[in-house]
């Protein structure tokens, strides 16, 4: 498994292209950690124990900051043996049953060692993920899955800290935009009572992390939660409306909630703002949805 790289600077995609797989694999990770399972993994790593000064030796320093890694990411039988070759990709990882695990960087750490930290981030989740028997199929969407667990477990604010961009060339780690690294990481720091900002190194990233934190954001801003803005609250009643209407069930909105028929009358369904499983609740007026899954509780106005 590898963690991909971009290195032209027109190469590098902004936005958010990839927000619904994003979205189900927060709601994965939930599911099989469970709420309290996912809160073990607070606080996020620091900086300080996964720091790589240029005197440092290549290889302990490589091995020291796996170490770390492994026990931020709750791998204690985990021993992985860190190497650098000539590679396509920024590192690989070979999942085997254990107990040790081989990574490979390619070469160009040797000289860019403040940036293995994230490499290895990556590819460490691989191993948890591997372990936990969590994919998602197709290597396109896997590759994402460990993105955002790797973010939302509090170690891949260091691949968006690898994003780095200037009129001449631009790096980045991952397959997430550097945006979308930003709405998993604000995503987490809402849920954990975190701020990252301090932890950036680079420019390009804080930036990008308040680009996420801001969708991240309207995610909680959505109908029929209470906190929508009255645009939102007045297409919502206008979905309302035609959902009694005509009772074949609408979806609408960026942040899609549905209506549907049941036996005791209109209900609606949205995503929870924080493992985005849909809830689905009465259309009765003022309601407090807790999530079956997080347990987080929403108020409502349906």
């Amino acid at each position: 498994m590898g963690v991909g790289d971009v290195a032209n600077r027109s190469e590098v995609v902004h936005g958010f292209p990839h927000l619904d797989t994003v979205r189900s694999a927060i709601t994965a990770l939930y599911r099989r950690l469970s709420t309290e399972g996912v809160h073990t993994y607070a606080p996020s790593v620091l900086p300080g124990d996964v720091a790589f000064g240029d005197d440092d030796d290549l290889y302990l320093g490589a091995q020291r900051v796996a170490r770390a890694l492994v026990h931020h990411l709750r791998l204690p039988d985990a021993r992985v043996i860190v190497g650098f070759r000539e590679m396509e990709h920024a590192a690989s990882v070979e999942l085997t049953a254990g107990p040790e695990y081989f990574i490979e960087l390619n070469d160009r750490f040797r000289t860019h060692r403040r940036d293995i930290g994230a490499a290895l981030a990556h590819e460490i989740t691989h191993v948890l993920l591997h372990r936990l028997g969590l994919s998602f199929p197709g290597t396109r969407d896997n590759e994402i899955l460990t993105d955002t667990v790797t973010t939302y477990l509090g170690a891949g604010w260091l691949l968006l800290d690898a994003f780095r961009e200037d009129a001449l060339s631009s790096q980045k780690l991952g397959y997430l935009t550097p945006e979308e690294f930003g709405y998993v990481l604000a995503g987490r720091a809402l849920a954990f009572d975190e701020d990252p900002r301090t932890w950036f190194t680079s420019p390009q990233a804080y930036h990008a992390y308040t680009k996420g934190r801001s969708r991240a954001l309207l995610d909680a801003q959505q109908p029929p939660l209470t906190t929508a803005g009255r645009l939102g609250r007045l297409r919502y009643a206008k979905d309302r409306r035609r959902a009694r209407e005509q009772p074949d069930g609408r979806t609408a909105g960026p942040f899609a909630y549905a209506f549907e028929q049941a036996p005791d009358g209109l209900r609606v369904s949205f995503p929870c703002t924080t493992c985005h499983q849909r809830i689905r609740v009465p259309v009765r007026g003022r309601v407090r949805a807790r999530c079956g899954l997080c347990g987080t509780i929403l108020d409502c106005d349906t």
